[in-house]
């Protein structure tokens, strides 16, 4: 999943959608991802996924709260998250201040 960073014009469908992943996010909108997008108000989201045959659209606007998102940066306009931190970021959670330790792995314990 991937998060744009910059301020989306919610008027913008599919197409314009469609567009900003493949031009300012340099990726292809038809691969198997959800790509997720915020307005500068941070009360509305729109997620754009290829489903076999076409584009689907799913939308959330928020009657009080805001949406915890990331500040656009001069030169990452994307971010990438799982699937749990993006039910946490729709639930209200902060997911990129308040990550949990990184897993480690190790292949002894000597």
């Amino acid at each position: 999943m991937y998060l744009y960073t910059g301020v989306v014009d919610m008027r913008k469908s599919i197409d314009g959608l469609a567009l900003l992943v493949e031009g300012s996010m340099e990726l292809n909108p038809m691969l198997p991802a959800l790509f997720v997008f915020c307005n500068r108000g941070r009360d509305k989201i729109k997620m754009l996924y290829w489903e076999r045959n076409g584009f689907v659209l799913w939308y959330k606007r928020l009657e009080k709260q805001r949406f915890k998102w990331l500040k656009a940066s001069s030169n990452e306009l994307s971010a990438s998250i799982t699937g749990y931190e993006l039910n946490l970021l729709l639930d209200g959670l902060d997911v990129f201040n308040n990550k949990p330790h990184e897993a480690l792995f190790y292949e002894s314990v000597g």
